[in-house]
């Protein structure tokens, strides 16, 4: 039986969870996530996780914040005035937001505080400073991708997915 290598395609079932046991994702219910080992789909760590794996070989890994998602960053955290957002929206606290910057790239903040006058929005991503632990198996290596990879995790296309920050999956572009 072969072992997942560098530039495998590997199919996991995975359950994720936080340091306090809360399960933040999971595949339980959905396809297998399939990504390129070495193609940077995933987070460092979960990546490395399955190099050397046999087909139905299960561990769990812990993986710390900075092969996760990255220390939390208080200066991604602004404070706009209330008067910057359109008359159709209403910020509510935890809600997502896309917002365009000035050089045309958009960022997926998400609404931390919300007063009459001014909105405070996160651009750290929601597990920023977490350390993790991911249950994983390995259902599946080969050489070529066997789904659609519009959207790593999500199968289907990036426009109607993570672009928009319907995506349920904690991967990482």
């Amino acid at each position: 039986m072969s072992k997942a290598n560098e530039g495998d395609w590997v199919q996991v079932h995975y359950m994720g969870k936080l340091v306090n046991g809360e399960i933040f994702d999971q595949s339980n219910g959905r396809p297998p996530l399939e990504f390129q080992i070495g193609g940077g789909q995933v987070i460092p760590g979960f990546e490395q996780a399955t190099i050397g794996m046999d087909i139905g070989e299960s561990k769990s890994i812990h993986i710390p914040s900075d092969e996760a998602y990255g220390p939390y960053e208080q200066d991604m955290v602004i404070t706009v005035d209330r008067g910057e957002f359109p008359p159709s929206v209403d910020p509510m606290i935890g809600q997502p937001l896309q917002i365009q910057q000035q050089d045309g790239n958009v960022v997926i903040v998400t609404v931390k505080a919300v007063t009459e006058s001014h909105v405070t929005l996160d651009a750290n991503h929601p597990l920023a400073g977490e350390d993790l632990t991911f249950d994983i198996e390995l259902v599946g290596i080969s050489q070529e991708p066997t789904m659609d990879h519009g959207c790593p995790g999500c199968h289907q296309d990036n426009d109607q997915c993570c672009d928009q920050g319907q995506c349920d999956h904690d991967h990482h572009h």
